[in-house]
């Protein structure tokens, strides 16, 4: 009986939990970090420092002021409407394909290969507002913390770009089938409080839609659907129908929204002057989407101009896809 008790309560306190990630309305004012974590803030934006020098000296930054500023206006704006409670630093670094790495900590890395990509402002802001969902629940830590739980810590766990396929220690070896679930799961919880932020900062949420159309478009043609086998994350198509989902379920039409900035098209420019403008090649025919015409959503768009000594060995680095 008392077992029984004990579940219902906690039942109870995990189902308005939920049900608060799901409203927009409560962002800032609700814990979407929840869960077991072995890292306190501060260690956590300790171990993101660390693994952020790492991260740069493999990597080639865009140090031009213009770009820079204009980021982290677009990052700041998105954080003022989000859940996040540590501070955010984005960066931009070099990098051909439509990516991004975000560290435990608040380290937030843009390919400029994201940046050609996307075609709005709003595309732009959706990827981002993706890399911010999951700063703000922590994700990187509490993955990090159930890797030690499911007695791995001693096991280098690094995810990879382009479909999520991890590596293992020296060996080839996959995620075992719990951390991969979990894994999913915070990219699924990311596109959900990512576009709820796209959302609250003004942006059209079908920014989110485009923009993951093309990257999972692109990671097919790279990869190929075999990937998708031991993805980290979950079937693209499902993604798509869930942001859909959510965009008429969760999020109330407003008479318009921002698709698009002069400053963006500014920064695109800028890229190609500086010759970091490397926009993959299209390959075969566009995926079709998945709204119609005549949906009250599409209708809606309207343009506005406007040191651990594990650190080496948990490195989260999730993407977009």
């Amino acid at each position: 009986m008392r077992c029984v008790c004990l579940l219902a309560i906690l039942i109870a306190v995990r189902l308005p939990a939920q049900n608060a990630k799901k409203d927009p309305d409560q962002i800032g004012t609700r814990d979407v970090s929840r869960g077991v974590n072995f890292y306190s803030v501060d260690k956590e934006m300790a171990l993101g420092r660390q693994l952020s020098q790492q991260l740069e000296q493999h990597s080639t930054l865009v140090t031009d002021k213009f770009v820079n500023e204009y980021v982290t206006r677009l990052g700041q704006n998105l954080v003022r409407h989000s859940d996040a409670k540590i501070p955010l630093t984005i960066k931009v670094i070099e990098g051909d394909d439509p990516n991004a790495v975000t560290l435990p900590g608040g380290f937030i890395y843009l390919q400029t290969g994201l940046i050609s990509t996307a075609d709005t402002e709003a595309e732009l802001a959706a990827a981002m507002a993706h890399e911010i969902a999951h700063v703000a629940a922590r994700h990187g830590t509490r993955q990090a913390t159930q890797s030690q739980v499911t007695q791995i810590a001693t096991i280098p766990l690094i995810f990879l770009g382009w479909g999520g396929i991890c590596a293992l220690g020296a060996g080839n070896g996959v995620m075992p089938v719990g951390l991969l679930a979990t894994q999913r799961g915070y990219e699924t919880e990311a596109d959900l409080l990512g576009l709820q932020y796209l959302y609250k900062s003004g942006y059209d949420p079908l920014g989110m839609v485009d923009i993951f159309e093309k990257i999972f478009s692109f990671d097919e043609r790279k990869h190929g659907k075999f990937s998708k086998v031991f993805s980290a994350h979950p079937a693209s198509d499902g993604r798509l129908i869930a942001v859909q989902k959510n965009i008429e379920t969760l999020l109330k039409p407003q008479p318009q929204y921002i698709v698009t900035t002069s400053a963006f098209n500014d920064v695109q420019a800028r890229l190609i002057a500086l010759d970091w403008d490397r926009k993959p090649e299209p390959a075969g025919p566009k995926p079709p989407t998945l709204y119609k015409p005549g949906d009250q959503i599409a209708n809606s768009k309207k343009l506005v101009t406007q040191t651990d000594a594990r650190a080496s060995q948990i490195k989260e680095a999730y993407t977009i896809r």
